[in-house]
């Protein structure tokens, strides 16, 4: 009985990763993520992050999505992740997991402000993290943004900070000009179902409305596992078996975020 179901189990596993290739290798009859009439174009954007490896450990198929498609993709991390008292090397281990991303040194910005300090707890100010990216998107001419959504993949509250200050962003400018995209968390289950998630995540993006969700592949695991791996001082056991079964290194769902 056991030995059936660890074979049903490896069958799953694999086809769900044979699905992804070939989806990815494909053409999808959906439009793109982030086109205007059905035809792609280069946008500039930005990733808010909370932390160095939450870029790695969460958004990779994303980003490698966007970097393949030639959009001018930009980082911001509003912490240097200092909890344990290793902001200084967190931040140098964000910019060597950029670079295997193919995102360049100079489009990723780390911060390290007094009230925006790592831990659960200790909630940011939304008004702060606003004002905050609202200078980032002045700046980089920047006409997306791609953050997490109100649970935030893990419940972390700076996570969570995150997706408000963006939300408050759009409600109190107004901006029409800017998309605004949310990373969807799912269940338990599902979070640690590693490529098997792909059919779900695919039939639910399909019956999204008006392209309010979009389902993206990732069509570089491998670039996943080894910009993770540049985040050595949280490179553990119990991350590596997280990247190895999350179905956040194989497959983001966006949710467009309305104002």
């Amino acid at each position: 009985m056991w030995l059936l179901i660890i074979t049903s189990l490896i069958v799953i596993w694999v086809a769900s990763l044979c699905k992804m290739f070939h989806i990815s290798s494909s053409s999808s009859t959906k439009p793109d993520f982030l086109s205007r009439g059905g035809v792609s174009d280069r946008r500039n954007v930005l990733l808010v992050v909370a932390h160095p490896d939450d870029e790695s450990m969460f958004f990779s198929p994303t980003i490698s999505y966007l970097i393949a498609r030639g959009h001018n993709l930009h980082i911001l991390c509003l912490s240097v992740g200092n909890a344990d008292g290793l902001g200084n090397i967190r931040k140098e281990e964000l910019y060597k997991a950029c670079e295997v991303l193919k995102v360049p040194h100079q489009q990723v910005k780390v911060l390290d402000h007094q009230e925006l300090q790592d831990g659960f707890g200790k909630a940011w100010s939304h008004s702060l993290v606003s004002e905050i990216i609202e200078e980032e998107i002045l700046t980089n001419g920047i006409n997306a943004i791609i953050t997490f959504d109100n649970y935030g993949v893990s419940g972390h509250c700076n996570h969570r900070d995150v997706h408000h200050a963006v939300r408050k962003l759009l409600h109190d400018t107004s901006r029409r000009d800017i998309e605004a995209w949310e990373l969807v968390s799912t269940s338990i289950l599902r979070k640690y179902s590693g490529p098997v998630d792909i059919w779900i995540s695919t039939l639910s993006s399909s019956q999204s409305s008006g392209g309010s969700a979009y389902c993206i592949l990732n069509e570089q695991p491998r670039r996943s596992f080894r910009a993770m791996s540049k985040h050595s001082s949280q490179w553990v056991w119990f991350r590596k078996l997280f990247v190895s079964f999350s179905s956040y290194t194989y497959t983001n769902v966006l949710r467009r975020i309305d104002a």
